[in-house]
């Protein structure tokens, strides 16, 4: 706990508070001498670990990031007993795992030379992670130029995202048909909360040309707004569309001091929304190859940074920690959707507003397999995941830090788009949803706030929870505050901005003998890898330099990786 809150610099390993430390001596069959160190990094959690081997014949040391598929189940140590390897025990089982007993490569150099990402170790009881190369868009790979080697590049970006702030507006199609509306609503018992509607709207249906997820009622091509209807091949996911100004009147032209009202292009802008059932599905979340870093944020001001430290945290880089870009093969066994997650961190800390006056300027926090990168910050919206794979969202509080051992994911983003009144039990606005410095919502210098934007909130309903994740064709953050408020969300966030593969998601089914992709909008399709005339899927498939989350079925009792 001393290491982990001295403001000095340190390693990613002192960074963590709970690790547990084991050396040995070792010993090869040729006869080499050294010592092995294992350290799981939080056993709680119980993913992750870092072996480091010292070898008495002067050679460097060296390191190796393992993963632990199966957790729960599994644990690795050291055995003074087979001094040649790591030994995995599994209830009263042992296995002993010869890693290093040859002379030269041992196992684990094989591993590290043999260009796969995750290379199994011990029958795949363990794996070898290796960092990966993560894919760069056309867009991301401008934009670093700019904003790393032109001078006035990043107020170049900021006027380049003004200008196509409103590049993927859409607005769909509107026609009246009382029956169909009526129709579609159904029973209204199943799946998430419709929205809340202006009753003058209620003869209305939608049709959306790039709605790119198939409904499982494969007749229905015309939608009401508001409404959840099943997605094709993925019980327990549903998909909605809504323009703002379809919003009940007392919801969208309420007075409640922080949503600014909404100017007409917003307003009848489509948001496209999907619920993820949380009696059925879990979320994972894994860093870029790339993205978030944990050096600071150039966004802050001068005098929150310490120079006598790398990073906000002490360190500023998380090696021998190997980022991999990509879901893990155990998890994208189980996996239904994925979505990128927050800011880079270049803009991911405040600039303005008392959370930058607070914390070095309050970057924000991510957690992964239960290591902190970067610590979590106070005042900030959180998404996270416990050991026990329930999901939370909140803005996080000191009090909270009781809960770190628990979490296996984590991710700030900002400030509240909307939050819980206890008074009077219902969504209202977060404070700073009109404050465009202090809520450190990103866009042009004049405070001009529309463009493209993700969400992510949880809904609750009879006794069930729902997470949605909204993608906004453009909107400022009290567009995103009231949409979230006509669905009754207790909590909602911002994720990303300004681009397609910002707001990007996926959703997999099966598809006869093969698997289908499909996205939430068409457009996005182009942002998957073309392998041999078939789509190769982003962040399962191939590494990407963005963080991202995923959305993997609930673990069966007794499957095993």
């Amino acid at each position: 706990m001393r290491e982990y809150t001295a403001d000095v610099p340190k390693t990613i390993l002192e960074l963590q508070q709970f690790r547990q430390t084991q050396s040995i001596p070792i010993r090869s069959k040729a006869g080499r001498e050294g010592v092995a160190t294992l350290v799981n990094l939080n056993p709680s959690i119980n993913a992750w670990y870092v072996l480091e081997l010292r070898w008495s014949d002067g050679a460097p040391a060296r390191t190796y990031h393992l993963e632990n598929p199966n957790p729960h189940r599994r644990t690795l140590r050291l055995d003074q007993r087979y001094p040649s390897g790591l030994v995995v025990e599994e209830g009263a089982d042992r296995f002993a795992c010869d890693l290093f007993s040859a002379a030269s490569p041992d196992l684990l150099e094989q591993g590290k030379a043999s260009g796969h990402i995750f290379f199994p170790l011990c029958e795949s009881r363990f794996y070898l992670r290796n960092r990966g190369a993560g894919r760069h868009t056309t867009l991301e790979a401008a934009t670093d130029f700019f904003r790393g080697r032109v001078w006035g590049g990043e107020e170049a970006i900021v006027i380049g995202h003004h200008l196509l702030g409103d590049a993927n507006r859409e607005t769909g199609r509107i026609s009246k048909d009382a029956q169909g509306a009526a129709r579609g609503r159904g029973d209204g018992r199943q799946g998430p909360q419709a929205a809340s509607i202006d009753p003058k709207y209620a003869d209305r249906l939608m049709t959306s040309t790039n709605l790119g997820i198939p409904l499982e009622d494969a007749g229905v091509t015309r939608l009401v707004p508001g409404v959840w209807y099943a997605a094709m091949g993925n019980a327990g996911v549903y998909v909605s569309v809504l323009p703002p100004n379809f919003i009940a009147h007392e919801i969208l032209q309420r007075r409640d001091g922080a949503a600014t009202r909404l100017d007409s292009v917003e307003a009848s802008a489509l948001t496209y929304l999907i619920a993820f059932d949380l009696d059925r599905f879990e979320l994972g979340f894994a860093r870029g190859t790339e993205h978030p870093g944990v050096e600071w944020s150039d966004h802050i001001l001068d005098q929150m940074k310490d120079p006598a430290l790398p990073g906000p945290d002490g360190i500023g880089s998380a090696a021998p920690l190997s980022a991999t870009g990509l879901v893990s093969p155990w998890d994208a066994r189980r996996s239904v959707a994925v979505f990128t997650g927050g800011f880079k961190r270049a803009h991911g800390a405040f600039k303005q507003g008392q959370l930058a006056l607070k914390n070095h300027g309050s970057h924000y926090g991510f957690v992964e397999n239960g290591v902190v990168f970067s610590k979590l910050q106070p005042g900030l919206a959180t998404i996270l995941t416990l050991d026990d794979g329930s999901v939370e969202m909140k803005t996080w509080e000191e009090a909270d830090n009781r809960l770190l051992s628990r979490i296996k994911h984590a991710r700030q983003s900002g400030v509240p788009i909307v939050e819980l009144d206890e008074a009077s039990q219902s969504p209202v606005p977060g404070r700073l949803v009109g404050q465009w410095g202090a809520g450190n919502w990103s866009g042009s210098e004049d405070a001009k706030l529309r463009t493209i934007r993700a969400g992510a909130a949880i809904q609750s309903r009879n006794g069930k929870r729902f997470l949605i994740y909204a993608m906004f064709s453009t909107a400022t953050p009290s567009a995103m505050a009231r949409v979230f408020q006509a669905y009754d969300c207790r909590y909602a966030m911002m994720l990303d901005m300004n681009a397609l593969e910002h707001t990007y998601l996926a959703v997999y089914r099966n598809a006869g003998s093969g698997l289908a992709i499909d996205h939430l909008l068409e457009g996005m399709s182009v942002l998957d890898k073309p392998s041999a005339g078939q789509p190769v899927p982003r962040f399962v498939g191939f590494p990407d330099n963005r963080d991202f989350f995923y959305v993997m079925q609930r673990d069966v009792k007794g499957v095993q990786p």
